[in-house]
């Protein structure tokens, strides 16, 4: 009985917050250049449903390639750090002052690295970079948290510093990695559409363009409509990880 209660009340609250939402829209005479009715952003999806779902999908494979990127480069990096105490010391500040570093404030100079004639890769780099610091510290926090009773076991019967990382700094990390990583893919996303805002103009074809064009031309439902697309797809790619992170992690704590 509890789980079902836990599952239907997100959906209880979410349709009680549409339909005051809908209710007050037409109670209070809102214009639709306002805030437009969840009725009138419905119709908007479905009308535009193909050039939608063709946005959602270059956003979407922009931000997975940002992901992988991110997912190799800071995994790497972790690793090479785990071995060097002095080499972390040198790196994390670094890591630390690009998380922190707002992302719209680098994107113009990524998009001269990355050229005018190449947006896109200007938008997967900007991804990349708002996904890398979760992945790298919680791949570097798990190396690090691997039980100091075994790494004196390992020790004790002669291993190698590549064994002791291998067969158990790295297998104590993938819990670490796997939440990273499902962190990282919210990020990647937004990353990817922020990084479209930046490109405006430049041919990148995604839902931020489809946001920016609907706003310009006053019609504000479809850019809910956008939104809306972006916040399911958002909604499943986190889903998705976490369903994969628990079948992972059932597999990896019973093997």
């Amino acid at each position: 009985m509890r789980r079902i209660v836990d599952q239907v009340a997100p959906i209880l609250l979410l349709a009680l917050l549409i339909g005051g939402w809908e209710a007050a829209c037409r109670l209070m005479d809102i214009k639709p250049y306002f805030l437009p009715a969840p009725s009138a952003i419905w119709t908007e999806a479905i009308k535009d449903a193909p050039l939608l779902a063709l946005s959602a999908w270059g956003t979407l494979s922009r931000a997975f390639i940002a992901l992988v990127v991110a997912s190799l480069i800071s995994g790497l990096l972790a690793l090479a750090v785990s071995l060097s105490g002095i080499l972390e010391r040198a790196v994390r500040p670094l890591v630390v002052t690009l998380q922190v570093t707002p992302i719209i404030a680098i994107a113009p100079i990524v998009q001269i690295w990355a050229g005018v004639a190449h947006p896109e890769r200007a938008v997967i780099s900007l991804a990349a970079i708002v996904a890398f610091f979760p992945i790298f510290s919680g791949a570097l926090t798990g190396m690090k948290a691997a039980d100091p009773d075994l790494e004196r076991l390992f020790r004790l019967y002669g291993a190698s510093r590549w064994q002791t990382l291998t067969r158990l700094r790295i297998p104590s990390s993938i819990p670490f990695v796997l939440e990273g990583h499902k962190v990282a893919a919210g990020l990647a996303l937004v990353g990817a559409v922020i990084a479209e805002f930046a490109a405006a103009g430049g041919g990148v074809i995604g839902l931020a363009w489809r946001i920016q064009e609907s706003l310009f031309r006053l019609q504000v439902a479809k850019a809910f409509a956008a939104l809306l697309i972006l916040g399911i797809m958002g909604a499943a790619v986190y889903a998705l990880l976490g369903l994969a992170e628990r079948r992972i992690l059932a597999w990896w704590r019973g093997r």
